[in-house]
């Protein structure tokens, strides 16, 4: 049977990632540094992944196993060094971590004298995500490209939070999607029939970061601001939805002039998204979607990076700047980086810090950049 070993053991590893290999005939092996979730996986035969909406279904999963990557790191190394595909689904900043256990399993089957190469594949919510692996991976292992094929991929599926008791059932929406470039595999893509195999990816990575993740991000602030926890309550309220369409407008309208995209092509994946977002029997929250907001608030993240782009064009941000002052507002002290946001502005507001340099280090947008004026008057806006 063929092999996929696929790092982060997680709820988007089992519910998305891990469903669409099995379907497609892999033996699943998750790696992860969560001792009880490793534990867990190894103690069952299967687990079943929900999934709701209008037509919701139940798909049970076994054929699994799991390795703790701190535990037992030579066992992940054979693992790799034996396998036909690797994943991961850990969060872009973790990649470089993993990249150092993908390197040793590279190695050993050059010493094994495998011909074969086998495919690496980053599903993260990054543009371009596996290249940045690729580039840390041959910085462990200069041959790295001798025994792999690096493909980057777009994933796009809704997996919010789960209910405790769950053990390692996930539930997750109904709508799925996995694009992955087929240059890297010179004509021969892969078996996995829930992909989709595309020849330029950019568009539709691009797409999905500035539509899906700014319109889920977007809601969150905007319901967290107005105390709503439940994503989808939220949405419900006009004056939300008012406010994250006014913004993936704006996305809208980069997409549609950067790539070609037909207007009302580019609308319809707007409005399906909304839908998505609107789904009742997804349990997601505001806190949940809007935590990481440091991350969110950078350069080339789902606001900022569009926002600036469309500065640049001289088009309209405003629904985009109104996403980010919301964003500056968040303030979940059990998230790590809304901690630290909030630090940052109090800093700024009692004059201990200079306000042009905190907007530059979490916008990354420098002073002679045709956005830093209005990023300004945002911040301003939010610390009133």
């Amino acid at each position: 049977m063929k092999k996929a070993v696929h790092f982060g053991a997680g709820n988007i590893g089992r519910g998305f990632v891990g469903v669409l290999l099995k379907e497609a005939g892999y033996e699943l092996v998750f790696s992860d540094v969560n001792a009880e979730l490793i534990d867990s996986i190894n103690a069952a035969d299967t687990y079943t992944v929900h999934e709701v909406g209008n037509e919701s279904k139940d798909i049970e999963i076994s054929g699994f196993s799991g390795i703790n990557s701190a535990q037992n790191p030579e066992a992940l190394t054979e693992a790799i060094a034996t396998a036909d595909v690797v994943t991961t689904a850990v969060g872009p900043t973790v990649l470089k971590f993993v990249a150092a256990n993908i390197a040793d399993g590279l190695r050993q089957r050059a010493e094994n004298g495998t011909s074969k190469k086998v495919a690496v594949m980053a599903c993260e919510n990054a543009i371009n995500a596996t290249d940045g692996l690729a580039d840390e991976v041959r910085s462990h292992f200069a041959e790295a490209d001798e025994y792999a094929v690096f493909a980057n991929t777009a994933v796009d599926r809704i997996v919010p939070n789960q209910a405790p008791g769950q053990g390692l059932d996930v539930t997750v929406e109904n709508y799925y999607e996995w694009a992955i470039e087929t240059g890297p595999f010179e004509g021969k893509p892969l078996d996995i029939p829930g992909a989709t195999w595309v020849d330029d990816l950019a568009p539709y990575i691009t797409r999905k970061l500035f539509t899906v993740n700014t319109g889920h991000a977007t809601t969150a602030y905007f319901g967290y601001e107005a105390g709503i926890s439940k994503l989808s309550d939220a949405l419900e309220k006009p004056e939300i939805h008012e406010k994250v369409a006014a913004a993936l407008a704006e996305t809208k309208d980069l997409v549609v002039r950067k790539f070609g995209f037909e207007p009302e092509v580019q609308q319809a994946y707007v409005d399906k998204i909304l839908t998505r977002f609107a789904n009742p029997y997804l349990p997601d929250t505001t806190e949940r979607v809007g935590r990481a907001p440091l991350r969110k608030a950078s350069r080339n993240e789902r606001f900022i990076g569009p926002a600036a782009e469309l500065a640049e064009m001289g088009r309209p941000v405003s629904g985009l700047l109104a996403a980010v002052e919301a964003l500056l507002k968040f303030d979940v002290q059990e998230d790590p980086e809304a901690v630290e946001l909030q630090s940052k502005l109090a800093a700024v507001k009692d004059g201990s810090a200079d306000l042009p340099a905190v907007v530059t280090e979490l916008t990354g947008i420098e002073s002679s950049h045709p956005l830093f004026e209005d990023l300004q008057v945002t911040f301003k806006r939010a610390l009133a």
